[in-house]
């Protein structure tokens, strides 16, 4: 049974990837996900905030060694080590990346076209065999247009891959006024891969204490069908990569993605619910799939149900949803 897939470029022995999340914070955690079989390992964000703060900390802490000694311009107070988060993390990702034979790939989660972007290349540096950009911005300022948030999203893009010759993917949320148009727009920009698609925090409400509370829930498998529909309408018109994650707990959702045409398929919440072995179960899952229905390679089935090349997918879409009314509608449509 042949698994093997291409990502951006990258040769995997299979489709699954473990996304960013906290099992692999360490190079322990990263050898457990490799061991249970994944393709490739995402390392956990390195977020814009952590960069920037470490560089104000260290221009204050040079200037104040400067008044130390009139010739210390290189003077650096050890004190600059204490908020060694970004320096923890290329050591991990250095040490990942010797320990296991599958692609590490490094994650920077910001959202301006900042000097915190050239770290890309410290990732590179460190042995990361391409960047997943995290663009996690929800635009709270009601006088920002549209189109100047699409707009930081291929800047962003633009700033990390003028710093790296490593492959760059970029995780993106559903809430656009047009997907489509800037999942080709960052395509023609240079994007690698698309990852689709990033899951927002929605903080709750506690009535009882009158506080907002901000918790972060494991996806379930409901909410892989916009993803699915978007890799569906995108498979065949995009360069790019498509990379599918949210939503998925089985092997049927593995093959589900697959089906509609995604290059690999990421989870991070059924390896924390059930622990990193459970990358085999779904390993294993696809590929009794695939012998009941006599595919011998992955290739031979990934986008069967994308919607076709030269088809308006517009209409495509509607057809489906005037199909879905008239079922439910026990074969009459209404529209009322």
């Amino acid at each position: 049974m042949d698994l093997s897939t291409r990502y951006m470029g990258l040769a995997l022995r299979n489709p699954l990837v473990a996304s960013a999340s906290p099992l692999s914070r360490s190079v322990d955690g990263v050898r457990r996900l490799a061991a249970a079989g994944v393709g490739a390992v995402v390392i956990h964000s390195l977020f814009e905030e952590q960069l920037l703060a470490e560089a104000a900390q260290n221009a204050r802490l040079a200037d104040a060694g400067t008044e130390s000694f009139a010739e210390s311009l290189s003077y650096f107070p050890s004190a600059a080590e204490e908020n060694a988060g970004p320096r923890r993390y290329l050591s991990l990702l250095e040490r990942s990346a010797a320990a296991v034979e599958v692609p590490v790939i490094g994650s920077l989660n910001g959202v301006t076209p900042g000097s915190w972007a050239t770290y890309a290349r410290s990732m590179q540096d460190a042995g990361a065999a391409a960047i997943e950009l995290n663009i996690y911005y929800v635009p709270g300022d009601s006088h920002l247009s549209g189109r100047d948030v699409e707009q930081r999203h291929v800047d962003v893009l633009t700033r990390v891959k003028a710093m790296v010759t490593v492959p760059v993917a970029v995780k993106l949320s559903p809430y656009f006024s047009s997907t489509g148009e800037l999942a080709l727009r960052l395509d023609q920009a240079g994007a690698d891969a698309l990852v689709l698609f990033n899951r927002f925090l929605q903080p709750d409400i506690d009535s009882d204490t009158l506080a907002v509370v901000h918790s972060v829930e494991l996806s379930s498998p409901g909410e892989a069908r916009l993803p699915r529909t978007w890799i569906a309408l995108l498979r065949g018109r995009v360069r790019a990569s498509l990379a599918a994650t949210t939503g998925v707990e089985g092997a049927d959702d593995v093959v589900k993605y697959l089906l509609a045409g995604a290059d690999v398929v990421m989870t991070a919440s059924a390896l924390l619910r059930h622990g990193p072995e459970h990358a085999a179960v779904l390993l294993e899952g696809l590929s009794a799939w695939m012998r009941a229905r006599g595919f011998a390679a992955v290739d031979q089935f990934r986008g069967m149900l994308a919607v076709p090349p030269g088809t308006d997918g517009t209409a495509y879409e509607r057809a489906g949803y005037v199909r879905a009314l008239r079922a439910a509608n026990g074969g009459a449509f209404r529209t009322s």
